[in-house]
């Protein structure tokens, strides 16, 4: 399924932790005045966002349609903050933060998230760590006392964390290893990139993980998990002055640490095409071309932010329904040269982004008869633009996705902490619509002019091995949560 625009906001879900101290004596803060240029949008009120006085941040957005709220905490730190022999160890401390603190034994935060009538679970990406519980709303302060315990006093013996470790290495035999396509991207990411830590697997590399100890996913939790590079995000039936209250009760006695200093980790400029090739049993082959593009840093014009934005738009004119031009061109026909065909523009994060083009072929085509029909596309808006229709029908579908996300509460909350993590405003995605309707035709055929030639793609393919005798379908491990 193409994605939606929120689905821009966040990277793929797959990892979360210093001991409380007395509340502070300084009185509660006033209210601020909401930040400049939010808005009100249907159904929710004005979201609001507040500085703990350990320097935690507090985003709070009431949405009183359903008596229940979202409660989130997140991390401005991922796959990418790791460092070369411990990839994997920001996954496998998320799972490490369900283990227990002083007060509670491995297991027994969720069990009591589900005695609230709540749900709850965690994710890791390459830029943050969420942790997240979804419960009645009167029930906010039970997990802000739970979640800011584990934060603050997260702590389990060697044994738990070998246990938990075999059950991520076969998260990632399940995911990775037996998922040839998956298997592709991960090696066609350590080629595209050479110094940016997006080179990374998030879930690790294998022999990392064998090498893992318990003191490196402490010592990752002791310099990461400090309250001024976390975000506590609120989104539901919730008063946002009470809600400030009880965050300052619970996590704003958590002592403050300043966060470490993160080093530049640019990407040199790509200098000709790269290639990789993978074999394993499959059905199909398989085609990926990615290339370089700009990310989107602000919303002020520059060129850089221009291109980022006419990129989007060319992305959801090649694939952002059923008839663009990918689909409709390249897997109609008898003579079809595709089964499927996708594109994707990496629109912002806190590293280097990609454009993507990725491919099926169809019976008696080739991966370089498909990677061909790919660029030819792209060569054709290059060349000829694209029509007035087709951007207003792009501009239309974004539009009515802004909308269609209030839907669900757990959405907002979600794009909210994306947007801090990334540094970005918290109306961001009102801020994108209004950019989007000035990108005209002539910007979305410059972007295909400029950003697909051989200098920055890389190429990875899949060929296909005849399969092997089948086998019982590899279960998810016991404990896994994702």
């Amino acid at each position: 399924m193409k994605r939606t625009l929120q689905s821009l906001v966040g990277g793929g879900l797959l990892a979360w932790a210093v001991a409380l101290a007395p509340l502070p004596a300084n009185p509660q803060p006033a209210l601020p005045p909401p930040p400049a240029g939010s808005t009100t949008p249907t159904g929710a009120a004005e979201v609001r966002q507040f500085t703990l006085s350990n320097g935690m941040t507090l985003i709070v957005k009431p949405d009183r349609r359903a008596p229940t709220a979202v409660h989130m905490v997140w991390l401005r730190v991922g796959s990418m903050d790791e460092d070369d022999g411990q990839s994997g160890v920001a996954h496998v401390l998320e799972h490490m933060l369900f283990k227990g603190t002083q007060e509670l034994k491995p297991g027994e935060f969720s069990r009591r998230v589900a005695a609230l009538g709540g749900t709850d679970n965690a994710f890791t990406a390459r830029d943050y760590t969420g942790y997240h519980q979804q419960i009645p709303a009167e029930r906010l302060e039970d997990v802000m006392r739970l979640e800011a315990d584990r934060f603050a006093n997260n702590q389990w013996p060697d044994d738990e964390f070998r246990r938990e470790l075999e059950v991520v290495k076969e998260e990632r035999r399940l995911r990775v290893e037996d998922s040839p396509r998956a298997l592709m991207f991960e090696v066609l990411n350590a080629t595209t990139f050479l110094a940016s830590p997006y080179r990374r697997p998030i879930v690790g590399w294998m022999s990392d993980l064998e090498a893992m100890t318990p003191e490196d996913a402490r010592a990752f939790y002791r310099r990461w998990y400090t309250p001024a590079n976390a975000a506590v995000v609120v989104a539901g039936d919730v008063d946002p002055a009470e809600v400030l209250k009880l965050a300052e009760r619970h996590y704003g006695r958590i002592p403050a640490r300043p966060v470490p200093p993160r080093k530049p980790q640019g990407e040199p400029p790509q200098r000709g095409p790269r290639q990789v090739e993978i074999k394993a049993p499959a059905d199909q082959a398989f085609t990926a071309m990615q290339f370089k593009v700009p990310r989107l840093t602000s919303f002020e014009s520059t060129r850089e932010n221009d291109d980022a934005l006419a990129l989007s738009v060319l992305d959801a004119v090649l694939d952002g329904h059923g008839g663009a031009r990918l689909p409709r061109a390249l897997t109609q026909g008898a003579d079809r040269v595709a089964d499927s065909v996708g594109a994707s523009n990496g629109l912002w994060g806190r590293g280097p982004q990609l454009f993507t083009l990725t491919g099926v072929p169809a019976p008696g085509k080739t991966p370089e008869q498909v990677r061909a029909a790919l660029r030819a596309e792209v060569d054709r808006v290059a060349r000829e633009g694209i029509t007035e229709a087709e951007l207003q029908r792009v501009k239309t579908r974004w539009i009515a996705a802004e909308v269609y996300k209030l839907d669900s509460i757990f959405s907002q909350a979600r794009e909210l902490g994306a947007y801090w993590a990334y540094g970005l405003p918290l109306d961001s995605g009102e801020r994108l619509i209004r950019r989007l309707r000035d990108i005209t035709p002539a910007q979305v055929q410059a972007v295909a002019a400029r950003y697909f030639g051989d200098d920055q793609l890389t190429i990875g393919t899949l060929r296909p091995l005849p399969l092997e005798k089948p086998a019982a379908p590899r279960q998810p491990p016991p404990g896994a949560r994702h």
